[in-house]
């Protein structure tokens, strides 16, 4: 695992519930992706949620980030975020 990205979204008020249903059955579109190793979803407070997933190479994560989770994030965004999603790339330096 050498790269990853780390994406975090803010729920309008009241979507909350939402994100949290979305963030949490995307794990079935993760899996079908060959080239994502690991995928997650969290929450970080009451509005704020975010998705950590990390991959061998670059390829891997443009695959994903034209992805179908992608697409589905950005076709709801404007119903249940409050500002567009936070995308970082990262690179892995140490795992366990």
């Amino acid at each position: 695992m050498k790269k990853g990205l780390l994406a975090t979204v803010k729920a309008k008020a009241g979507k909350e519930k939402e994100v949290s249903d979305f963030l949490a059955s995307a794990v079935a579109l993760a899996r079908q992706e060959d080239k994502t190793l690991t995928w997650y979803a969290f929450q970080i407070d009451h509005s704020t949620f975010g998705i950590f997933d990390t991959f061998e190479a670059e390829e891997g994560r443009e695959a994903h980030l034209a992805g179908e989770i992608a697409k589905a994030l950005m076709a709801s965004a404007e119903a249940l975020l409050s500002e567009g999603p936070k995308i970082q790339k990262i690179d892995v330096l140490a795992t366990k």
